[in-house]
């Protein structure tokens, strides 16, 4: 299963995706979105596929979304891309790509309705909830 997963190494969400993807036995491709941004394009096309408006995709805790006025209803999806490209943090995380859909894994064990195998035995995440396999 080919897995790609838009992570950020500093959140605890996305590194909780990427243990459960691996102890799935999966080796996902990794973008560092941040260092990485997904082009405009790319970007549109995981939303479309997400089946979210590009507004639902961004990220407020955290970002410039309200110094930048990004919920504001007048700005259009080209002045949101125009934030995204300055500003990649703006980008929720983690969104995980499979063969079986695209999600924003917010919460992390959302990953493994991606996945194709279950999860080995309980997997602990960085807080301490367990998350039991299926």
């Amino acid at each position: 299963m080919t897995v790609t997963i838009y992570h950020n190494p500093a959140c605890g969400t996305s590194r909780n995706a990427l243990a459960m993807i691996r102890d799935a036995g999966i080796e996902p491709r990794i973008v560092e979105y941040l260092k990485t941004p997904p082009s405009r394009d790319e970007l549109l096309d995981l939303v479309a596929r997400i089946d979210i408006t590009l507004r639902a995709a961004l990220r407020r805790k955290g970002t410039p979304f309200d110094a930048l006025g990004l919920d504001n209803p007048a700005l259009t999806d080209e002045d949101l891309l125009d934030a995204v490209a300055r500003h990649p943090i703006l980008i929720e995380r983690p969104i995980v790509v499979t063969p079986r859909g695209v999600k924003i894994c917010r919460p992390s064990e959302l990953v493994l309705e991606l996945l194709e195998s279950p999860l080995s035995a309980p997997f602990v995440k960085e807080d301490g909830e367990v998350v039991k396999p299926r």
